[in-house]
């Protein structure tokens, strides 16, 4: 349980961020496949499935609540300052993890190169993602108070969210940078922020962006689902493509902050928070195997008492 509210915690922290996507944590802490199960699940017809997933789903909401209220509220102007360091531990965090991934799936990489490919496609679809990034759908500062609500911009909103979501499930793909993208980014954190502070003008455009994620959630989770079963090894070169793809979009990400700075270079690299970065993920990994071991123990005595 610890594992999961934790992994929902860095998976709202990473999808705060540009650059960085919430579904690359939940790859390397090894709850993606669990995490895409239980989205598919949770509309099943089976009981037990819906039952399992809506607890699994609960367990890291609970921690993803917890890390999208620090990110509104205090760590996105941490980001603006300190966007070189938290770039570089970022770039620690993949660098690092990317081994380990290859390691676990080993299977659907050694003797499969060909679907190397499918690692070039993913590289440049979250190249093409971050470029357009900086030319903005929606331009200036939208705000998403209740009274300025229109049609067309609940329209844009729900689609813009549904967008967002698809690339926060995805590994690679920010979901913040989508939002860049379509302009809401600063709006959407500021509707969040707002509503933690009680204002409750901001509480429709909220709903409309949820009902969106929702929707979103809910179309391309059965694609996944469907690709990790049936063509798991073109699947894991093209999320390690993506994976390698977010190093030019992480590097890129303080250009996209709401007071543009120069991308990230060797003169601005945080080598001390890159070398955290990697501590961190390892870390992550052995206290991953040690919840692993403990759960199959206990699966073993339940199973001896029977």
């Amino acid at each position: 349980m610890i594992m999961k509210i934790l992994g929902g915690f860095l998976m709202a922290l990473a999808d705060s961020v540009p650059g960085v996507s919430g579904g690359t944590i939940a790859f390397i802490l090894g709850l993606y496949d669990d995490f895409i199960n239980s989205l598919n699940n949770i509309i099943s017809k089976d009981k037990e499935k819906r039952k399992k997933a809506f607890f699994f789903l609960v367990k890291l909401g609970i921690g993803w609540v917890a890390g999208m209220a620090l990110a509104a509220i205090v760590i996105t102007s941490l980001f603006e300052r300190y966007i070189y360091q938290i770039s570089s531990l970022f770039i620690g965090f993949i660098l690092f993890a990317i081994p380990l991934i290859i390691m676990q799936e080993k299977d659907s990489f050694k003797g499969k190169y060909i679907n190397s490919v499918f690692s070039l496609l993913g590289i440049a679809l979250v190249v093409a993602i971050t470029y357009f990034s900086k030319h903005a759908f929606m331009k200036g500062t939208v705000d998403l108070r209740m009274s300025n609500l229109t049609v067309g911009l609940c329209i844009y909103l729900f689609v813009a969210a549904m967008c967002a979501i698809s690339a926060m499930v995805l590994p690679g793909i920010s979901g913040s940078t989508l939002m860049l993208v379509f302009g809401i980014y600063q709006p959407i954190m500021f509707a969040i922020k707002g509503f933690l502070t009680m204002d409750f003008a901001y509480i429709p455009a909220l709903c409309i962006f949820g009902c969106g994620i929702l929707a979103g959630i809910f179309t391309v989770v059965k694609g996944l689902r469907y690709g990790l079963e049936k063509h798991r090894s073109a699947m894991m070169y093209f999320i390690v493509g993506m994976m390698i793809g977010s190093f030019y979009a992480i590097i890129m990400g303080p250009t996209a902050i709401s007071n543009p700075v120069e991308p990230l270079s060797w003169k601005t690299f945080g080598f001390v928070f890159f070398v955290a970065g990697g501590i961190i993920i390892l870390g992550l990994q052995a206290l991953q195997n040690v919840f692993e071991k403990k759960e199959k123990k206990e699966v073993t005595k339940k199973e001896e008492s029977k």
